[in-house]
């Protein structure tokens, strides 16, 4: 297994709209573990065809709940397990993450039920090794090192940066955030910084296209990072390479790639990968 990082989904927020991106959701293959990194919607699909056996995942990392980052965890797990999982998954989450996975078991559990006993399945209440997080160390074993760091991102409370560490490589994931200097002294020398961004020209159409107005576009202005702030934390970090996630707009017919360039133009002069889903980066 190639060392890589493939962009499952790479659209901004929950909503999905005809032929467009699908909300957060990235691949690490390193080290020969697979490791998923958010969960929204689609992420299961995203896997197979990113030529994922989905009976092979070894860890999942949430970085915070917004649904978009969370909301396909449960049926991802459960599709694993219906694809022939009968091994233990690490699940890392912030606080709520296990309200989150006892509901989702609570509301499947006639399927699960029967599908043990009809069709001699393993419990899938034993296949979820159900880890809570916060500022500070994740995880260690042999091969891997996972460290994480509250970033802004209001309302939310918990949400993390998450840096993982293998093969002499460091990779580190913004998470959501707002324009966050801190993130900086978190990444330096990184490898990869995969960083959320968001186009200023592309937030009035956006909340035009989804409702909610004033309110909507003050939670954008004051939660996410604009492109040219991301790159402020990338100079600053002094990153090999900046990788774009999280796109906002993500699916706006007027916002392109040329666009993302164009924003970046003087302020980024590193590796750049604007994402899209499906993007295979190898490490």
């Amino acid at each position: 297994m190639a060392d890589r990082l493939v962009l499952l989904g790479t659209k901004g927020g929950p909503a999905i709209r005809p032929g467009g991106p699908s909300p957060t959701s990235t691949l690490l293959d390193i080290s020969g573990r697979r490791i998923v990194i958010d969960c929204g919607l689609g992420v299961a699909r995203a896997l197979v065809n990113a030529d994922v056996s989905l009976k092979d995942l070894d860890m999942i990392l949430i970085t915070h709940l917004h649904s978009d980052h969370v909301l396909e965890l449960g049926p991802l797990m459960h599709t694993a397990w219906t694809s022939g999982l009968a091994r233990k998954v690490m699940v890392y989450g912030p606080a709520g993450i296990e309200d989150y996975w006892s509901g989702f078991l609570q509301s499947m559990r006639y399927d699960i039920d029967l599908r043990i006993g009809d069709e001699g399945r393993p419990d899938l209440r034993d296949l979820v090794e159900l880890k809570v997080y916060a500022d500070g160390l994740v995880h260690r074993d042999a091969e891997l090192t996972i460290t994480a760091l509250r970033v802004d991102h209001p309302p939310v409370v918990d949400c993390f940066a998450l840096k993982i560490e293998a093969s002499g490589k460091s990779i580190v994931f913004s998470a959501d955030t707002a324009y966050f200097p801190p993130l900086a002294g978190f990444a330096r020398g990184s490898d990869l910084l995969v960083h959320e961004a968001m186009l200023p020209e592309g937030v009035d159409r956006l909340v035009a296209r989804t409702g909610n107005g004033a309110r909507l576009k003050d939670h954008l202005l004051a939660s996410h990072t604009l492109v040219e702030d991301a790159a402020r934390i990338a100079v600053a970090a002094e990153v090999k390479h900046l990788v774009l996630h999280h796109l906002i707009p993500a699916d706006d017919p007027q916002c392109g790639e040329a666009d993302w360039l164009e924003a970046l133009h003087g302020k980024w002069d590193g590796g750049l990968t604007i994402g899209r889903d499906g993007l295979v980066i190898p490490l």
